[in-house]
């Protein structure tokens, strides 16, 4: 598993290197000092997991998370006290507490390695290469709204929806708003599994539960979310040839 370090604190980095070294299956394949450096070594290299720092001068762990389209696994490495962490850990999202025991790494790491192997394991039975442009359903991304933050599997999400500059995405009992055009997110989606019903809509096909016929010649989708959402007539014929209507 390739991972990149991204603190602002030399000593930091270099004593997570150092512990780091008692797992070969853990590959250092570079550091960064701040978000946007390490914005940059994400993009180059596409890691499978970083050890992020939460506050960093200039931008936060968590805005670096925000400006991903595809979010590697993540741990998080914090000084942050223990009421914030709790915090954290409704999110599920992991974290180690500095100074970085070595048993509480232990913890992290076994996790981490757990959730790849069930995602390479996933993406074998499904035949989906490695090497690939588009967001995968195996895919994470990073939704943050006010306080609340969440890591999300792209199969968890149902629909994407325009609302002005921002994009609302479904998926649980939540639909918060993301900072994205519905455009660029379109292009990024893997269309064997999303489809975009309309100007305003891309739908998770397989949160798909009825079809209908509707006015103007284009269709109505309900998803198992309860969400109704219409297909234009545009698109409506794309949309009967790929599920074979």
């Amino acid at each position: 598993m390739r991972a990149i370090i991204i603190d602002d604190e030399r000593l930091a980095r270099k004593e997570l290197n150092n512990l780091l070294e008692n797992y070969p299956e853990i590959e250092i394949v570079d550091q960064a000092v701040n978000a946007d450096e390490a914005l940059e070594k994400i993009i180059q290299l596409d890691p499978d997991l970083i050890f992020l720092d939460i506050q960093m001068p200039g931008k936060t762990g968590f805005e670096l998370l925000e400006e991903l389209e595809k979010v590697p696994k993540v741990i998080f490495t914090t000084a942050y006290d223990e009421f914030a962490i709790k915090a954290f850990d409704v999110n599920a999202l992991d974290y180690l507490l500095k100074p970085i025991q070595e048993e509480r790494l232990k913890d992290a790491i076994t996790k981490v390695l757990a959730v790849q192997a069930s995602a390479l394991a996933e993406r074998a039975q499904e035949g989906v290469s490695e090497i690939k442009q588009q967001l995968g359903m195996n895919d994470q991304v990073f939704v943050k709204d006010g306080d609340r933050c969440w890591f999300i599997s792209l199969k968890e999400i149902r629909l994407f929806e325009s609302d002005g500059n921002y994009i609302k995405v479904y998926f649980n009992n939540v639909k918060p708003m993301i900072h994205k055009s519905l455009n660029a997110l379109d292009e990024k989606l893997d269309e064997r599994s999303f489809f975009r019903a309309s100007r305003k809509h891309i739908i998770n096909l397989s949160w798909i539960e009825t079809i209908e016929t509707w006015f103007n010649g284009g269709l109505l989708v309900q998803l198992k979310g309860g969400e109704k959402v219409e297909v234009s007539r545009r698109q409506a014929a794309r949309f009967k040839e790929k599920m074979s209507l």
